[in-house]
């Protein structure tokens, strides 16, 4: 796809939008004339006339083209964004459920609108200015309802904690993060688990020191339950000395791998008192687990949740992807059924997202893969009507690039059992800290919109060898908070 823009600044607003109708023909920003036959192209141009402006978007897919312009009176990146919306639509005959929204956090832009607004006024101008379909609006109104007793209830000095434990049994076929499988990794775990509670401590001296109040505490990967049993109660026995636990309402462990549970490490969690596991399968089809370069079975999934359930874990997430290769409509549903026989108070049902870096897309290419569109908006619509039907509610949603049919994240909860760190650090509503390689800490100024990120290393043994400088990025919180308070007053 080759993207030229003349006279304008959105560039960045436009690529995405390029890259929402063709995803897998990368974005070539040139000034000169774009080519008319081959390849996919656009022209998208703003010119200044006598103190108006002229909108003119042309685009073609290589076998056919077409120009729109219209005239606007003042410079705004909707009025460009629209028409090259309209015109790539119309040009590919595509019209995504969620409309020009290519951002992450679809439900924090309603959350504006609604509060500007209205809630009704507001989902109206979400569904309408961003072409989203009901359906999709629907679907955000009702997570925006789900979260919003999470988010009225937090303090000007509220915070989350996140905890990365970035290894796996083995990388999975579709997975693009930063996680080290075991076979090659696990002369890595011992130091990096030394310097991960060495983080730990630092970050609860910060967050007493500045008067932080913890109201989540979020250990993910990875998969956590990578660690023995031992490390696990040490991990977890480490933060809640560390910080004050007083008004934390959940303490989560991403249980994740079923192969990787067992008896004794579901007990050291037990003993630490937390709250919340997830166990998930991604699909109960063991022909789609093999797909994908899973070593379990559905039964393992089947036997973990058994297990669980009878040592007394009450709340127990399961994770379901739509869209994996070899998987159907009837192979999805089966897997929905399954994890609601089995009895998870949350299921968070997520699209396939195309990393061009895991070994899925480099194996079978993007095309192939994508091919589905119209199969895998039935297994989300399915997965959608099914939970509802059995008395879930949705209560966080996000979006990333390049997912199958174009589609969206949403976790789905049982009255009472939301995960609030996931509608913390999906709302970006409060502050998150985070430890551990790959952690990217979001602190949220109480007063305004603002949010500044702190970055650890991402690689396992970057993490290990240059810990000094992650200590040190610590203090950066104090400065940060330091700011926002002097801003107050």
């Amino acid at each position: 796809m080759v993207l030229t823009l003349r006279g304008q600044k959105y560039r960045y607003e436009c690529e995405n939008l390029c890259r929402l109708f063709f995803p897998y023909s990368p974005v070539k920003v040139d000034q000169e004339e774009p080519p008319r036959q081959g390849e996919p192209w656009a022209l998208v141009c703003i010119e200044e006339r006598e103190g108006e402006y002229v909108y003119r978007v042309e685009a073609g897919d290589g076998d056919r083209s077409l120009t729109r312009e219209e005239t606007r009176g003042r410079l705004e990146e909707y009025g460009i964004t629209d028409l090259l919306y309209r015109a790539l639509s119309e040009l590919t005959g595509y019209t995504p459920a969620w409309g020009m929204l290519t951002g992450i956090h679809p439900v924090k832009l309603l959350r504006q609108y609604a509060e500007e607004l209205g809630e009704e006024a507001g989902a109206e101008k979400f569904r309408a200015h961003c072409h989203v379909s009901r359906e999709k609006t629907d679907l955000a109104l009702a997570t925006l309802r789900g979260q919003q007793a999470a988010v009225e209830d937090l303090g000007e000095n509220d915070f989350a904690l996140y905890v990365s434990i970035p290894f796996c049994p083995t990388r999975c076929a579709y997975c693009s993060f930063v996680s080290q499988d075991m076979e090659h990794a696990r002369k890595l775990m011992d130091p990096y688990f030394q310097l991960l509670l060495e983080e730990i401590g630092k970050t609860g001296q910060v967050a007493k020191d500045l008067g932080l109040s913890l109201r989540s505490v979020y250990i993910g990967g990875g998969t956590p339950t990578t660690l023995t049993a031992r490390q696990l109660f040490t991990l977890c026995g480490k933060i809640r000395e560390t910080f004050d636990f007083s008004r934390c309402g959940e303490f989560t462990v991403e249980a994740g791998r079923p192969d990787t549970i067992t008896k004794e490490k579901l007990q050291a969690l037990l003993d630490q008192g937390i709250s919340r596991i997830s166990i998930n399968p991604q699909t109960l089809s063991d022909q789609v687990l093999r797909n994908i370069g899973r070593k379990h079975t559905a039964q393992d999934t089947v036997e973990a949740f058994h297990l669980a359930r009878s040592m007394g874990f009450e709340n127990i997430n399961a994770d379901l992807i739509v869209g994996l290769p070899g998987d159907d409509l009837a192979s999805f549903q089966h897997s929905v059924d399954g994890v609601l026989a089995l009895g998870a108070s949350n299921v968070t049902v997520h699209s396939l997202a195309l990393k061009r870096s895991a070994r899925l897309v480099t194996d079978h290419g993007d095309l192939e893969l994508h091919a589905k569109r119209e199969e895998t908006a039935a297994m989300m619509d399915f997965s959608i009507a099914r939970l509802t039907q059995a008395g879930y509610e949705p209560y966080y949603l996000y979006r990333q690039t390049r997912m199958a049919g174009n589609l969206e994240n949403t976790g789905w909860a049982l009255p009472g059992t939301q995960c609030r760190y996931n509608v913390y650090t999906m709302d970006e509503c409060l502050s998150v800290i985070a430890c551990g390689a790959g952690g990217v800490t979001k602190l949220k100024d109480p007063y305004s919109q603002r949010l500044e990120r702190i970055f650890n290393f991402k690689n396992p043994y970057e993490y290990i060898t240059r810990n000094g400088e992650i200590l040190e990025r610590k203090e950066q919180v104090k400065g940060l908070y330091e700011q926002f308070r002097q801003r107050l007053h």
